[in-house]
């Protein structure tokens, strides 16, 4: 995400640059953008040359106006639907979305019980906790150590750790590094101890944005910038490796063209392909085994054929596309959301939405916003709960991360939060631990049947059985559920001393 305006105690946001740039502004982008662009959107993924065009549609281009135009351009020709219409196909949306939930994120989970004998152990009583979600939850983590804030601070990682297994941890480079070999590792080797301790898993945000504004160091010579930029992903990747394995690798590639930046004038040069590759595989090179993503923004613009590419190449490049969903302009449709993931699910890579927002009050152009009430932050609780059934529904999507946590330092101060700037929580805050924690979270019990078994229907993920022996004492197994997995998991009660034993 971009740092839009300057606001105090924000480490990701910028000031006192010309071209301001913000995200995701239109909550519509429709597939007549590919006409809409005449080509141009093309050449920003196969050019060499040093020289973009800095207009479209007649418009200067930096990367406010650009996002502003373009959805205005596109948006209401895409989708106009009557509301009637478009409340029909929200509901058939979340209940192919529900259905999919119960064929796509749970598997039967299988525990058979014997002597060591073989003989089945009937009657012994049993449950089954799940313990974490395979699926990604998550938020980004900005709000993490703000200085002089100790109860908002506590607060703030409480209710973090209560709801998500998953934070978005900045890497963004002109803060992150201001002096050159300098870089600022502490708080983020602190903040993925954090993360480690509380069994949540750390991504790093972005290696490599073109859109935001250079480090000062940063040299002019395209050799010198390609150097740089490389022997930072190599050296972060590296050096976090084990404790990040998840990399938003480069932000933004459908923009490039419109990069006025020192880094964005070499990925004019070499072109989108070459830059986003080159980094990709310093990524790659430095942990083989990281999740590494490409963050876009412009879901409809002719960004897909550059994800083609990549999927293409020789060598395992792209692990998951990333997808960013701000809506400060308006709550997305369902079923345009559902399409969107049917069509980037088709480059058969996992789909995680990285940048997932919807406030909790109005606001304007100008990014003035109301102040919240009961009835909008429970409009928020409704949106927030059918956007998520139908996200956790679609196959495709592995991963959600909201933005920003809190109304405290939310991005554009919009009042974009799941928690108000108290931390306390919002009813959209509620309604998700009641669904992540409680409606899509395995609690079953029950007693082995006369052949020794017990079955539930488990979600995809880590799970504690717990059974109550023979003698009365009980004996607890960890038991992974997947969507590929045999799923069973076979126990023997051994009466000579040893327990219960699992295979």
């Amino acid at each position: 995400m971009a740092p839009g305006s300057c606001k105090p105690g924000s480490a990701y946001r910028r000031c006192g640059q010309s071209n301001g740039y913000t995200f995701n502004e239109n909550p519509y982008i429709g597939e007549v953008s590919r006409n809409a662009a005449s080509g141009t959107g093309k050449r920003a993924f196969r050019s060499g040359s040093a020289d973009p065009p800095k207009t479209w549609l007649g418009l200067a281009m930096n990367r406010r106006r650009f996002l502003k135009s373009f959805g205005a351009a596109t948006a209401w020709a895409s989708f106009t639907p009557t509301r009637h219409v478009a409340a029909a196909e929200a509901e058939n949306r979340l209940d192919q979305a529900r259905e999919g939930i119960a064929h796509h994120r749970q598997s039967e989970l299988i525990i058979r019980v014997t002597d060591d004998a073989g003989r089945p152990l009937p009657g012994l009583a049993l449950n089954v906790e799940q313990l974490r979600h395979d699926f990604l939850w998550g938020a980004n983590l900005f709000g993490w150590s703000k200085p002089g804030e100790p109860e908002i601070e506590a607060a703030y990682r409480t209710r973090f750790a209560n709801l998500f297994n998953y934070a978005t941890l900045d890497f963004y480079w002109h803060t992150y590094e201001p002096e050159a070999g300098q870089p600022r590792y502490a708080r983020t080797e602190a903040m993925a101890d954090w993360c480690r301790t509380h069994r949540i898993t750390a991504k790093g945000h972005p290696l490599v944005w073109a859109n935001i504004p250079d480090p000062d160091w940063l040299p002019s010579d395209h050799a010198g910038i390609q150097a740089a930029s490389l022997g930072r992903v190599r050296d972060i990747v590296s050096r976090f490796r084990d404790r990040i394995d998840l990399w938003d690798v480069v932000n933004e590639p459908s923009l490039l063209l419109w990069a006025d930046t020192r880094l964005g004038a070499w990925a004019h040069q070499v072109g989108s392909q070459s830059f986003v590759t080159q980094h990709l595989r310093a990524a790659r090179a430095a942990n083989p085994a990281a999740t590494l993503l490409v963050n876009e923004v412009l879901t409809d613009y002719p960004v897909y054929p550059l994800l083609e590419s990549l999927r293409a190449e020789s060598e395992p490049l792209l692990d998951a596309v990333g997808l960013q969903s701000h809506m400060h302009r308006g709550v997305w449709p369902l079923d345009r959301l559902w399409r969107l993931c049917d069509r980037f699910g088709g480059l058969g890579v996992p789909l995680h939405f990285t940048e997932f927002t919807i406030l909790s009050a109005a606001g304007d152009a100008s990014d003035r916003w109301t102040t919240p009430t009961a009835e909008s932050e429970q409009t928020q609780s409704d949106r927030v709960s059918e956007h998520y059934t139908l996200l956790f529904g679609h196959p495709a999507v592995a991963a959600i991360s909201w933005w920003d946590l809190s109304d405290r330092g939310a991005w554009k101060s919009a009042p974009a939060g799941l928690l108000r700037a108290d931390m306390s929580p919002k009813p959209a805050y509620d309604r998700l631990h009641e669904l992540i924690r409680n409606r899509w979270w395995t609690a079953a019990a029950g007693s082995t049947n006369a052949d020794g078994r017990f079955a539930c229907r488990a979600f995809h993920g880590h799970h504690r059985v717990t059974v109550r022996q023979p003698d009365g004492r009980e004996s607890r197994h960890d038991a992974a559920c997947t969507r590929a997995g045999k799923n069973q998991i076979e126990l023997t009660w051994k009466p000579s001393g040893a327990g219960m034993t699992r295979d």
